[in-house]
């Protein structure tokens, strides 16, 4: 086991999750459930292969109706997903912040995409996605979001109650 002194404070509570992971202390797996959908099936082997390594519960899904059945199945605490999945022009991903965010508000959604314009982020940002990042992106770089947004959940603000005049 590595020596937890000579590691940052939030490695080492990173490193100290994936210990009781394994061993098994009733650890809450949910706030370690992981989505990713992305319809090149080398980024999603990469990404299951990287995160269950760090103590995640990884799905992945390569089109939109499989996406779909397991949000339908599972609260996850993160998504990592593409904005366009196959050869469809219009963005299957905003469509899936959407569901997501009626499904389960408190999932945090990493959108990670080539089609990365400031019209495609402001629209993702608009529906609801947390963090934005461009393709190829490091997967070190990719965890630090992800365990930032955990480490941050969303906060929901009350908002004032909308009168309806008759």
């Amino acid at each position: 086991m590595l020596k937890l002194k000579t590691v940052s404070g939030r490695l080492r509570k990173l490193l100290l999750g994936r210990e009781q992971t394994k061993v098994g202390d009733g650890i809450d797996q949910k706030s370690r459930s992981l989505l990713v959908v992305d319809d090149e099936e080398s980024i999603c082997f990469s990404m299951r292969d990287y995160f269950s390594q760090h103590g995640f519960k990884v799905d992945t899904a390569r089109e939109m109706e499989e996406a779909e059945g397991l949000i339908k199945a599972t609260d996850y605490n993160v998504i990592i997903q593409d904005l366009r999945l196959g050869l469809a022009r219009h963005p299957d991903g905003i469509d899936i912040i959407k569901l997501v965010h009626r499904r389960n508000p408190d999932t945090r959604i990493v959108v990670l995409t080539s089609y990365g314009s400031p019209e495609a982020e402001a629209e993702a940002r608009r529906a609801g996605a947390d963090a934005f990042l461009r393709k190829p992106k490091p997967l070190s770089q990719v965890a630090q979001v992800v365990q930032g947004l955990i480490e941050s959940p969303r906060s929901h603000a009350v908002r004032p109650a909308k009168h309806v005049s008759a």
